[in-house]
């Protein structure tokens, strides 16, 4: 992992956008990490486009719906186990699917 001072960041911005396309950059101040920059790609595949995207209106239920009907499921030992291959398959074509959807 690469890093720069944020005199440095601040004085070869371009270097250090470069920098981070490739591989997260730690920034310093006063010799302590006080940052760190990671591509846009690199933060797709994280949590964080989920801790600033807006929820839409009446997802906090809907989610503690879902999660409360499954573990209910799963009390009643109705639910059944699908193989790891079955699962990315049918969550796959659910975002496909809800995507489509948003682009209409």
């Amino acid at each position: 992992m690469k890093t720069m001072t944020a005199r440095d960041a601040k004085n070869h911005f371009g270097e250090f956008l470069d920098a981070a396309r490739r591989e997260p950059v730690v920034v310093t101040k006063n010799d302590r990490p006080v940052g760190i920059m990671i591509s846009i790609e690199d933060a797709a595949d994280t949590l964080i486009p989920e801790m600033f995207m807006e929820k839409e209106p009446g997802y906090e239920e809907w989610l503690a719906s879902k999660v409360g009907s499954t573990l209910a499921r799963l009390d009643a030992g109705t639910t059944g186990l699908r193989s790891h291959g079955e699962a990315i398959a049918s969550l796959k074509s659910r975002i496909e699917a809800k995507l489509a959807h948003k682009a209409q």
